[in-house]
């Protein structure tokens, strides 16, 4: 291996920049984001840049049937939403009836809701209702859910996306502690085995993008 490359260390004064240089967040968006920052465990939420980053990818790959693992409040939702055609869609998986709440006024709020079709029971009892009747055909996904279940829940949405669609796995630098060997609790494992797992697939493309708390991309061959 050879010398470390130039990077950066975005720090709070740089990722301010960047947002500030970047960003194009829309009002409801900004104001569903704010309502977010007093409800438990906010800092699920997905940063401004890291959702325009995802609505970029949705128009880039013309994605019309999108699917999505953890909703939380429903901001990552919304940024796809928005990104899609009139007559995109997006199956969404959340387990909270209290969380999913907010998500729903604020897609009513954006006129989106038609196109957001909420599943609340476990994510992987969806995706097997999916494989079983057939559907698939999936565009883009997004998981963002518990991450000892990563493995299982890539390998069934691989299998119910089309070839060519995107997968975006989200927290998979857990906050730098997958390149900390002193860190070894539950969570971590999983990530570092998700990735290890992902780093061998020779049935996608595969980049991990340093944006939020970690993003892969994984492309479909």
């Amino acid at each position: 291996m050879g010398p470390t490359p130039r990077s950066l260390s975005l720090d709070s004064a740089l990722y301010r920049y960047v947002v500030e240089h970047s960003s194009r967040e829309p009002p409801v968006l900004a104001r569903l984001r704010a309502a977010t920052a007093g409800v438990r465990g906010a800092q699920m939420q997905i940063g401004p840049d890291q959702g325009q980053f995802m609505q970029f990818l949705v128009r880039l790959t013309g994605a019309q049937r999108c699917l999505e693992l953890g909703t939380y409040t429903g901001y990552s939702s919304l940024a796809v939403a928005l990104a899609l055609p009139a007559d995109g869609h997006l199956v969404t998986c959340d387990v909270s009836d209290e969380w999913t709440q907010l998500a729903r006024q604020f897609w009513r709020e954006a006129g989106v809701e038609n196109r957001i079709d909420l599943r609340l029971q476990p994510a992987l009892a969806t995706l097997d209702e999916f494989a079983a009747d057939g559907t698939g055909g999936f565009d883009f996904a997004f998981i963002d859910a518990d991450k000892t279940n990563y493995i299982a829940y890539y390998e069934r949405v691989l299998n119910l996306l089309r070839p060519g669609g995107l997968i975006c796995a989200d927290n998979t630098l857990w906050s730098g502690d997958v390149a900390r060997p002193e860190v070894d609790d539950e969570d971590t494992r999983a990530i570092r085995a998700f990735n290890d797992h992902l780093h061998r697939d020779e049935r996608i493309d595969l980049s991990l993008v340093p944006i939020g708390d970690g993003l892969t991309l994984a492309r479909k061959r």
